[in-house]
């Protein structure tokens, strides 16, 4: 199913919902009072996207950016600018996304979770920056938890988070996109990946997931975080002692490091791409097979760094194909 909208679609007047429930931070709850919600369009400004109502408490974490002031007189449909490591921004699946957030929270589901607790974000302030977002699949289904690029620089959750987990979500499986810490060069990224991991197991119950099967995405800085995690396993990085994951899917990544035993991995690439480019994806992809790892490995030609979706490219349709691999792994 693809996630183009019409210009008509973009304009819907509104989206009729029953707002969020308002539990402790970091403790899934149910919404019970009705509202309603505009819907985002392409020319929504960035000031109406992080006081949108149905983002209240979190808008911000919403955008690539931490700690950069935003012109919130800038558009939707500009959104790009705040994207310098990416290319081949699709503002179609970007919108659909955040109105997917948007129709849920109308539906009356929490669609974020604060990944820490109040008290650890008061001991360490920059913990307030994390979180969860929540695309609901079928109840009882696995879940992936996905982490976006942005150079251990910023979060690129609209162009490489949302959308995938729309997607993933529209196959009847549950996703969570991180928010996580910039810099440090990725180890605190890391850390709160494998934090969030812990999260989704505990709170299992609730969330209506299955916690055998789980699968890591990750593009760019975020596939480096996906794979040690997929090598190592979350405790390494300071999660609980859990399983690994069942299946690790990493877009145009240079990242080298393997474990002694690696989960079956499916990865992509762009031909042109300067960053990670795919010579640096074969030294790892070879590695891997040495271990008798299960790999799908792509290359798409005439595509650069940061491709998201592909859409309009050659890659095209890849993240249909990686939730394929997924479904055949056992679990």
């Amino acid at each position: 199913m693809s996630a183009r909208l019409s210009r008509r679609e973009w304009l819907a007047a509104a989206v009729l919902c029953s707002a969020p429930g308002r539990g402790t931070a970091g403790t899934p709850s149910k919404g019970t009072t009705s509202v309603t919600y505009a819907a985002l369009t392409p020319e929504s400004t960035l000031g109406e996207l992080l006081s949108h109502p149905a983002f209240k408490g979190f808008g911000r974490r919403l955008l690539p950016w931490d700690d950069r002031d935003v012109d919130e007189q800038a558009r939707l449909s500009d959104i790009g600018a705040l994207l310098p490591y990416h290319t081949n921004i699709d503002l179609p699946s970007t919108v659909a996304a955040l109105n997917r957030l948007v129709a849920d929270a109308a539906a009356g589901h929490q669609v974020f979770y604060e990944l820490y607790d109040d008290a650890e974000r008061k001991a360490e302030p920059d913990k307030a920056h994390a979180g969860l977002f929540f695309f609901r699949g079928t109840p009882g289904a696995p879940f992936a938890i996905v982490a976006p690029g942005g150079g251990f620089a910023y979060v690129g959750s609209v162009h490489e988070g949302f959308p995938y987990a729309a997607e993933i979500s529209r196959a009847g499986l549950n996703a969570f996109v991180l928010k996580y810490r910039a810099g440090r060069g990725g180890q605190i990224a890391t850390q709160d990946l494998a934090a969030a991991i812990g999260f989704v197991f505990r709170n299992a119950g609730n969330l209506a997931v299955d916690t055998k099967g789980y699968s890591l995405w990750g593009s760019s800085a975020g596939a480096r975080m996906a794979a040690f995690i997929g090598s190592h396993g979350a405790a390494r990085f300071g999660g609980p002692d859990l399983p690994r994951p069942a299946v690790v899917v990493t877009a145009y990544t240079a990242h080298s490091d393997v474990g002694e035993s690696e989960p079956p991995t499916f990865a992509v690439v762009g031909s042109r791409d300067g960053i990670a480019p795919p010579a640096s994806m074969e030294r790892r992809v070879d590695a891997l097979r040495r271990l008798g790892t299960e790999v799908d490995y792509r290359v798409y030609p005439g595509v650069g760094h940061g491709f998201g979706l592909g859409i309009g490219t050659s890659a095209e349709g890849w993240i249909r194909e990686a939730i394929q691999f997924w479904r055949r792994q056992p679990r």
